[in-house]
């Protein structure tokens, strides 16, 4: 079988199918039509369709969450993914991006450094996570049921899995399939919203923790089957004399050290919003950010295959970079259009409550996309041109600012405060980077991957 990406490769694939051809095979070739030609743009495109396909579907679990359970139970349960997201990011190492940096370039050593960064996420995210919980009173009181031995066990292990489930996107993304990221996405958006039901039918109060942990189950089965029986076999054949580059420990401890502040900026501030303002703020301001980190998202899907690219053609770094800036630019500034003019409409799906609450946390947001633009694109350039002390410092900086305003403006201007936090750390950051873009966006060398 072959990728939407393979068959647009080959244009004796996409001529007019004869009878013969299996439906599949138009599907792709059809598929390969409409996508662009360019792999950088393509593949980008391919993984950006999965997260607002991820995210659509996952505005419809939420949706139903917050019509299926009181506002209280979304609140906190939306926190405890959020504390369980936190933890498997300090978990996996940032080893997602390092395996999109490296993957392609490990040849017959591909699976092993596959396994080995499975193993070692998945270690080290449970301890971390056994941690959290003896420490949740005082961390975050709200979350105090995640001492209950049950609860506490598949907190643990669901949080360990998710560390895998990330891996498992980076290398796919690695290794060119960006449509096998779409689909095991899909399977565990729509899986999750069956487990949902079949909660609310039983009238679980975990019922929304239990149907994700269920998702993310038959997800990580369904992908590493095919990961390790199909793609990678495959790509150690098709890359036999690839040399694994020098010095990958320095390069991951750089790249962790810097994605621990950019995720803390990420999973930290609804925690923030539940221990400030209650569950009900925490519930509203918790779906305004799952709806507006759609457009981050975006952008960091375009980096994802930049950096890809790059390690294939490293003198392309500046002109790829450029690029994704100038490409992406256009897609979000329509986004971001559509989400600010219908946040109200967007929001009332979902009750009242939320529209009333949400409408200016979500604006602020989807506004806060556009300089995160510049921001996702120079981290993600230096880290493909190997520079990781800025890479860090940006994120650093990142953090600094949005928790640092968050925690300013909360008690000023409520859940709007998030947003405002948000917009302006964003702006702080992008300005001074577009003023001197020469500095970062610059031709990498050739010779070293």
């Amino acid at each position: 079988m072959h990728t939407a990406q393979e068959t647009a490769d080959r244009p004796e694939d996409t001529a007019t199918p004869d009878r013969g051809r299996s439906l599949t095979t138009v599907v792709r070739a059809g598929i390969a039509r409409v996508l662009p030609s360019e792999p950088l743009v393509r593949n980008g495109h391919l993984l950006a369709v999965g997260s607002l396909v991820n995210a659509g579907v996952g505005a419809v679990f939420w949706l139903f969450a917050a019509h299926w359970y009181d506002d209280e139970v979304v609140g906190v349960s939306y926190s405890a993914l959020s504390a369980s997201l936190l933890l498997a990011n300090i978990g996996q190492l940032n080893l997602n991006d390092f395996l999109i940096r490296f993957l392609p370039c490990s040849g017959r050593q591909t699976r092993k450094l596959l396994l080995t960064c499975y193993a070692v996420t998945a270690s080290w995210s449970a301890l971390v996570c056994l941690v959290f919980v003896l420490l949740v009173p005082a961390l975050s009181p709200e979350l105090a049921f995640l001492r209950d031995p049950l609860v506490a066990v598949w907190f643990v292990a669901a949080t360990a899995a998710y560390t895998i489930f990330v891996l498992q996107d980076g290398a796919l993304t690695a290794m060119r399939r960006p449509g096998w990221v779409v689909a095991e996405n899909m399977v565990f958006a729509f899986v999750k919203i069956l487990l949902l039901a079949g909660g609310a039918f039983l009238a679980l109060r975990t019922g929304i923790l239990l149907s994700w942990a269920g998702a993310l189950l038959v997800s990580l089965l369904v992908a590493n089957c095919l990961l390790l029986r199909w793609a990678v076999p495959r790509h150690e054949r098709e890359h036999p004399d690839a040399v694994r580059p020098p010095r990958l420990l320095s390069y991951a401890a750089a790249d962790y050290a810097g994605s621990l502040f950019r995720m803390a900026a990420y999973t930290l501030v609804p925690l923030m919003v539940l221990n400030a303002l209650g569950a009900k703020q925490s519930a509203y301001f918790s779906l305004a950010w799952i709806i507006g980190y759609v457009l981050f998202l975006v952008v960091r899907n375009m980096g994802s295959s930049l950096v890809v690219e790059v390690v294939r053609r490293p003198e392309r770094l500046a002109e790829h970079g450029a690029r994704v800036l100038r490409h992406s630019g256009m897609m979000l500034a329509a986004g971001v259009a559509v989400i600010v003019a219908g946040a109200p409409w967007i929001l009332e799906l979902f009750g009242p409550g939320y529209a009333e609450h949400g409408t200016t946390p979500l604006r602020l947001l989807a506004l806060a996309a556009l300089p995160n633009l510049v921001f996702s694109v120079a981290v993600d350039v230096l880290r493909a041109g190997r520079r990781m002390r800025p890479v860090v410092g940006l994120q650093i900086a990142l953090c600094v600012l949005v928790l640092g305003l968050v925690q300013l403006l909360l008690p000023v201007l409520g859940v709007s405060g998030a947003g405002v936090a948000w917009l302006a750390a964003e702006c702080l950051i992008a300005a001074p980077l577009l003023i001197w873009r020469s500095r970062w966006l610059v031709p990498a060398s050739g010779s070293t991957p």
